[in-house]
């Protein structure tokens, strides 16, 4: 049985279900993602941006790559630049975050 069989397997039993990625939805962030795009947009540095949210820097990093990733942006000036309220969704978290 390979892995992915496996893990579902696994998951049922916990009464569990795996949530189904929707390609419309790549570009949505995690409110953990969305605070950090907000702090990092802020020009704040991913150290700072850690002491804030108490993650390490390395976590800051580790979202800040999958931020970039989603927006289909590649630098923290790029997402500075970047007017995360395009969207109404993201608009509206970014003000629930503030």
């Amino acid at each position: 049985m390979h892995w992915a069989e496996r893990a579902a397997v696994e998951l049922r039993a916990t009464g569990e279900t795996a949530r189904k990625r929707d390609p419309s939805t790549v570009a949505q962030l995690t409110p953990q993602e969305l605070q950090i795009a907000r702090l990092v947009g802020e020009g704040n540095s991913n150290k700072d941006v850690a002491a804030q949210l108490f993650l390490s820097p390395r976590t800051v990093e580790y979202h800040l790559r999958k931020i970039f990733a989603k927006l289909g942006i590649a630098s923290r000036a790029e997402l500075i630049r970047s007017s995360l309220a395009d969207a109404g969704d993201r608009e509206n978290a970014l003000a629930a975050l503030s």
